[in-house]
């Protein structure tokens, strides 16, 4: 086994954080009953904040290894849940929040926080989809189940050319549903049209003070962006329907009032994605494994090597990405 390997770590520099590769021993990793040889992570909005050295809003303490997600495979296991040359994946739990994350060619986490890699799908594949795309199942499942979507159902999804807004368009338009696609890009209209989205809305519809009622216009709805863009989505949703709020790109605020939940019984249904139990999860990956076309996946993103996961990071924050950004870790993989 290797003596030094390579991983990104956020550490304090001066009065500021800052993000550099580093050579790393494995008596330098944290505590977990499991050693995972990291072949992809993913580089996600919190991971980008904390690469640019924005500690504050991410990580509890430095230094740390940035990564909310990781697959690889199995070194070594004091847990009987899993042996040598399985392969696995983590996604949240606090990886790159609280606990060392993906962008490590090795990492030791806790045998509870691993999943089995689906066999639909590879070790980049799952990591293209990552925490954005298993919060977007869970975003459409809650519709389903507590939302009362129907197949045919007008469904809206904010932010739409985001990680978490692309695999919502395909599996919501896999089910068939009838997706509105909303967003600020125009030249991402032909990428959502290939991902199902039957319709494209512009984001300036959503993103003004509106009335605290609007004409109904969606039967359910997937937001990323919070802020005025979720009172007004909610103003415009179906009598008895439900909205999946995830994201705050657009703000932590609500300046919405009751009217949508009292007089036309809309609900607004919260989906936490780093903490949620395993059942969930797994009901999710499997959605995700029954629905998502793996060739979708490899459509929608790229991969970049670990020694660009800063620069990565930097591109994600401008708002320049569509899609998704695989990090390939292992050497071997690059």
């Amino acid at each position: 086994m290797t003596e030094q390997f390579n991983a990104v770590m956020v550490e304090q520099v001066g009065d500021r954080a800052e993000a550099q590769l580093r050579r790393l021993q494995l008596s330098d990793l944290p505590d977990g009953e499991v050693l995972v040889r990291v072949s992809h992570s993913s580089v996600n909005y919190k991971d980008a904040l904390l690469l640019a050295g924005n500690r504050n809003k991410v990580a509890r303490s430095l230094p740390i290894v940035p990564g909310i997600d990781l697959a690889g495979s199995v070194v070594s296991s004091t847990s009987d849940r899993w042996s040598p040359g399985d392969q696995v994946m983590a996604n949240g739990w606090g990886l790159g929040e609280r606990h060392w994350g993906g962008l490590s060619e090795y990492q030791r986490i806790p045998a509870s926080w691993l999943q089995p890699i689906p066999e639909a799908f590879t070790a980049r594949q799952a990591m293209a989809i990552g925490t954005a795309g298993y919060t977007a199942a869970l975003c459409v499942l809650d519709l389903e189940t507590r939302g009362g979507l129907e197949r045919g159902d007008r469904v809206l999804v904010t932010g739409a050319t985001g990680g978490v807004g692309s695999v919502s368009v395909a599996l919501l338009a896999a089910a068939g549903y009838r997706v509105v696609a909303s967003t600020g890009s125009h030249e991402s209209h032909a990428y959502l049209k290939q991902l199902g989205a039957e319709e494209v809305l512009d984001r300036s519809e959503l993103a003004e003070e509106g009335r605290p009622l609007q004409k109904e216009s969606w039967q359910g709805a997937v937001d990323t962006v919070g802020g005025v863009t979720l009172a007004n989505v909610l103003a415009r949703t179906a009598y008895g329907r439900a909205v999946t709020a995830c994201g705050l790109a657009g703000g932590i605020q609500l300046p919405g009032t009751v009217l949508p939940h009292i007089i036309r019984g809309v609900a607004l249904l919260g989906v936490d994605s780093v903490m949620a139990p395993m059942p969930l999860r797994q009901a999710a990956w499997e959605r995700l494994a029954r629905d998502l076309d793996p060739r979708i996946v490899d459509a929608v993103s790229r991969t970049e090597p670990l020694e660009r996961a800063v620069e990565v990071g930097q591109e994600l924050l401008s708002g320049t990405v569509t899609g998704r950004i695989v990090i390939s870790v292992s050497e071997e993989e690059h």
